[in-house]
């Protein structure tokens, strides 16, 4: 391993909130999602993609995202972000005092499709038009790629048309975009290649990744995008999430494995493992099943609390 380029620390990104509550059957409560935020944010989480601006009768595990903000908002040094899927979702952020959006497109027209019922030419022609909204209005764009790394219903997904999209992205605004394995098909070399590409001919973005523990590479993944310089991670805690408009989408690599792994690295995220770990337990009781989490099983081990080289 060349630990050269490896990064003295990382930011974890709980997506657990959005991503993986909105796959569960259960539906919190508006005081138990912001009891499930204090406990992550007292475990030193601060950065959240806490909720998403959706239409309650679609999707109704985040009806509560005004209610949720509302409450949350006036803690310190948390950067929130909600993800948006429309112009009206926009509006619906901003109105509530949400200053960073999360904006997918899917690097697969069928994905795109059946995610948001629309061509990608069709996203990335909104996005344009809430790009200058955002620009008046004080508000910063974060773009996913989804699928970046293969498509359930069209197979490998080529390398350009992920250069494109985060090119175009870039021209609007977007200075930050997270590169999403959505279903879990990435390969460490696969994930060091894009990297590389999209470093090499976009330099000027900061990139971020969002793996999926479908095939058990999750983790793996982590490791080839820590050595390409990567330092900004999405997780969820517990592991909870997926995707409901893809086969076999199991959850998001689980924020405790993260925390721990990176600790194991030397890494630091400012998080407390042991406070991580109560908390997942916490959410599986909630829930109602097993999460597949590995950390909350296993415990911490030596790598609670980071080793200093």
């Amino acid at each position: 391993m060349d630990i050269s380029r490896l990064p003295s620390s990382a930011i974890v990104v709980e997506v657990g909130p959005r991503d993986g509550l909105q796959s569960e059957e259960e539906i919190l409560e508006t005081e138990e999602k912001v009891t499930l935020l204090r406990e992550l944010y007292e475990a030193g989480v601060r950065e959240f993609e806490f909720s998403s601006f959706v239409r309650g009768d679609r999707v109704p595990q985040l009806r509560d995202a005004e209610a949720v903000f509302e409450r949350i908002r006036a803690w310190e040094g948390v950067r929130w972000m909600a993800l948006i899927g429309n112009e009206r979702g926009y509006e619906r952020a901003v109105a509530a005092g949400v200053r960073t959006v999360r904006w997918t497109i899917v690097a697969s027209e069928t994905f795109n499709r059946k995610n948001f019922n629309r061509a990608i030419a069709e996203s990335l022609k909104e996005l344009q038009h809430i790009g200058k909204r955002a620009s008046a209005d004080g508000v910063e764009i974060v773009g996913t790629i989804g699928a970046t790394f293969g498509c359930p219903y069209e197979g490998e997904v080529p390398r350009e048309r992920v250069i494109r999209l985060a090119r175009e992205m870039a021209e609007v605004g977007v200075r930050e975009i997270i590169l999403a394995d959505t279903t879990g098909l990435a390969t460490p070399r696969q994930v060091a290649e894009v990297l590389a590409e999209l470093q090499q001919r976009l330099p000027g973005l900061e990139l971020g990744c969002h793996f999926h523990n479908t095939r058990n590479a999750g983790f793996a993944n982590v490791v080839a995008a820590l050595q390409m310089g990567v330092r900004r991670f999405d997780a969820g805690v517990g592991g909870i999430g997926g995707c409901p408009f893809a086969p076999h989408a199991a959850g998001n690599i689980a924020t405790e494995d993260l925390v721990h792994l990176l600790n194991g690295m030397g890494i630091e995220t400012g998080i407390r493992l042991e406070r991580l770990i109560t908390v997942a337990h916490w959410l599986e009781r909630r829930l109602g099943h097993p999460l597949p989490g590995q950390v909350m099983k296993a415990g911490p081990g030596r790598f609670a609390q980071v080793l200093q080289a």
